[in-house]
């Protein structure tokens, strides 16, 4: 798990887990790391070593749950390297949270007076690699299947405790969600949200990206943080979804065929 904060001089802003697998799997992590290269707000953004421990900074866990989920399904994994603070990956490039100034109560003070040309800087830097990559690892095959795996807090902002364990995203094509949904309620002991605890459709997202847009079966899991917290946890949930996401596949081209 990506726990420790790392401001590094040199980087690059995605990594590739499994590049050489030809599966017809796609898994990616928009949210990866905490990292902060040092031509951006001194490799600190400002902020104290604890604020880029928390969910404000990256997604905990989901890096794990993605190299061991794309592990069971002998898929490549695409991952991020650079914070959600330093420039959004899962954001269009007109969103006006691309570049966050205040996040769950905590000001940003790097960002605070960053301007347009500062905000291309870091996309050109950042953003558009990280892209590249995954629209390069997408392409390699007709009938690729986008997975986008990211983690939820058990509350935020102070509000009533979020009950789902798990939840599956989706926009207009849910070809792939409603049968994995369904199939995650099957299981007994996990409580499943459907578009929970958020909206699943972001104009210009990386799922509008990279599958929306070019008619990729697709769906983006989110998992409450506390239940990927160890490296143990995060191999268990890579193991356990491989199965359910596959016979979610099935389903949905047995319904595919039938039409």
């Amino acid at each position: 798990m990506n726990k420790t904060f790392h401001p590094t001089t040199s980087h690059t802003p995605f990594h590739i887990h499994g590049g050489d697998r030809q599966s017809r799997w796609l898994i990616t992590c928009d949210h990866a790391a905490n990292t902060v290269p040092a031509c951006v707000g001194g490799g600190d953004l400002g902020l104290a070593p604890a604020d880029m421990e928390r969910h404000i900074a990256y997604d905990v866990g989901a890096a794990g749950v993605t190299r061991a989920l794309a592990d069971a399904l002998g898929a490549p994994a695409v991952l991020s390297n650079f914070s959600r603070l330093v420039i959004d990956p899962n954001r269009g490039l007109d969103d006006p949270t691309l570049l966050m100034k205040l996040y769950d109560g905590s000001v940003i003070p790097a960002n605070r007076d960053a301007d347009a040309v500062e905000k291309a800087r870091r996309v050109d830097a950042f953003y558009t690699p990280y892209h590249q990559a995954v629209a390069d690892c997408a392409a390699r095959r007709d009938d690729t299947v986008v997975i986008s795996v990211h983690s939820f807090t058990p509350r935020l902002n102070g509000r009533r405790p979020r009950p789902w364990h798990i939840g599956i995203l989706h926009a207009f094509d849910n070809r792939l969600a409603e049968p994995l949904i369904a199939l995650l309620r099957e299981e007994p002991d996990l409580c499943v949200g459907d578009n929970e605890p958020y909206a699943g459709h972001l104009p210009g997202d990386s799922l509008d990206r990279h599958a929306l847009q070019t008619g990729r079966a697709n769906a983006l899991v989110e998992l409450r943080n506390d239940l990927i917290q160890s490296e143990a946890d995060q191999q268990h949930w890579g193991a356990r979804l491989a199965p359910i996401l596959r016979a979610a596949l099935s389903r949905m081209e047995a319904a595919d065929a039938a039409d």
